[in-house]
């Protein structure tokens, strides 16, 4: 039983990771959905409404309030016989020292990396508002994410893949972890490599 939650900044391939996973039959729960069903649950859109209701549950219920909500979907997939479940979208130190309390050392953090230019181009190419994908505009939400305790939690990783050759070799990188976390994380790029943010 493994528990592999992803952590990394926006562009790095922490979607692709998940997605992949899906592929490969492994359960994936999003801590984005968590917010969305907390918004949808309190009436509100959660395209609009997503940052202000993760600000609000983590000032009602404390840091871990979203790791908190995410936990049980997890121990449901692991008590229905799954063997690996990925949690997609780890945002802080404090987060992962709750998986860490939760799963112990069934749990493990992987940190997604790529430079910045790769990472501003792939957020470009998802073809969002273009005021929000100017260089500055995307080191600032960077800086923020960072801030919240991202940096943090990608210090904590236990081991980074570099996101930096082509999607095939991306993809084949993250189905060996998922198929063997224990064989394959020993080969991945230790935590701290150049360009690792």
């Amino acid at each position: 039983m493994t528990v592999i939650a992803t952590v990394g900044l926006p562009g790095s391939g922490k979607g692709e990771f998940a997605e992949v996973a899906r592929d490969e039959g492994v359960p994936v729960v999003t801590m984005g959905d968590v917010v969305r069903q907390a918004c949808r649950d309190r009436g509100l859109d959660p395209e609009t409404h997503h940052g202000d209701v993760a600000r609000q549950l983590r000032e009602e219920d404390g840091e871990t309030a979203i790791a908190d909500r995410t936990i049980p979907p997890v121990r449901e997939y692991l008590d229905s016989g799954a063997d690996v479940v990925l949690v997609d979208g780890v945002r802080s130190g404090v987060e992962v020292e709750r998986f860490e309390e939760a799963f112990g050392d069934s749990f493990v953090l992987v940190s997604v990396a790529a430079p910045f230019e790769q990472r501003a181009e792939r957020l470009r190419d998802r073809g969002r508002d273009e005021s929000d994908l100017t260089d500055e505009a995307l080191r600032a939400r960077e800086e923020r994410e960072l801030g919240f305790g991202m940096g943090e939690a990608i210090e904590m990783a236990d081991a980074t893949v570099e996101n930096t050759a082509g999607l095939a070799e991306y993809r084949d990188r993250v189905r060996s972890i998922l198929r063997d976390p224990e064989a394959a994380l020993e080969g991945v790029d230790p935590v701290g490599a150049e360009d690792g943010r």
